[in-house]
């Protein structure tokens, strides 16, 4: 068990968001069947730190999870606020991708069953044959699978293995995607497994896919990026906001 004696809910209203926000990404994980069991692992930086991040405790269910729950874990693996146990694979991985990836604020590993369906194939790639795949086009890096993550190198292989990329398929295991605040990381998360989800039902037909024109591929990608705001409002953001509301009416306690 690690502990520490302070209370979690003594900083600013940012801190207190950011906690909010992560125990949201755990609650509709859950509810979209992201998660397994009590393994895997959603983090976020603290809010104007390089050096801290926060995480679940080890042994509650992701629907079990409250913002006051989250620990805060420095980058020496210290716990500094909050108490319960840290898994080890969870402090490997994350502590490296959030230390080694600049544009990692927002970490999200999961093994989510058509991302990892997908990285269990011969060939892994997310083919350019949806609208939900080119808005991952030029974005997915892939790893091969080395075994559990018991250690930092492993961790800092993962982590360098992004190079750059917003989303890593772990072959033989699961997926891992980062973006700077949870909204962008979950959407990230929640429309990969839709575009995984929509390449296996059409490779289960037996039929072969229509990969797209690689003009048609690269123009659309440049729309997603150049569509990514509504009315100067970040697409992101309200559908993190809409998924919240859907946890206020359901289970309010999240934010708790």
């Amino acid at each position: 068990m690690n502990a520490s004696r302070e209370p979690v809910w003594s900083r600013s209203e940012a801190e207190r968001q950011a906690r909010i926000d992560l125990a949201a990404c755990h609650r509709l994980a859950a509810r979209f069947g992201f998660n397994e069991g009590i393994d895997n692992h959603l983090t976020l930086l603290v809010p104007g730190r390089t050096d801290r991040f926060y995480l679940a405790p080890f042994g509650l269910l992701w629907a079990e999870v409250k913002a006051s729950a989250l620990l805060e874990l420095d980058f020496n693996g210290k716990v500094v606020a909050g108490s319960g146990l840290v898994e080890d694979t969870a402090l490997y991985i994350h502590l490296s991708v959030h230390r080694l990836a600049p544009a990692a604020r927002c970490v999200l590993h999961t093994h989510m069953p058509y991302a990892t369906a997908l990285g269990m194939l011969e060939d892994p790639r997310l083919e350019m044959a949806g609208q939900n795949a080119l808005g991952f086009y030029d974005e997915i890096a892939y790893v091969e699978y080395n075994g559990l993550a018991f250690d930092y190198s492993e961790g800092e292989r993962l982590a360098r293995a992004l190079g750059g990329k917003s989303v890593l398929i772990l072959r033989n295991h699961g997926a891992l995607v980062i973006g700077a605040s949870v909204a962008q990381a979950f959407e990230r998360l929640y429309f990969l497994e839709r575009a995984c989800q929509a390449q296996i039902l059409a490779l289960s037909s037996g039929r072969r896919l229509h990969i797209l024109p690689q003009p048609v591929i690269e123009a659309t990608a440049a729309q997603f990026r150049s569509g990514d705001k509504v009315g100067g409002a970040e697409r992101t953001e309200l559908h993190f906001q809409a998924l919240k509301r859907l946890l206020d009416r359901s289970e309010p306690d999240y934010a708790n």
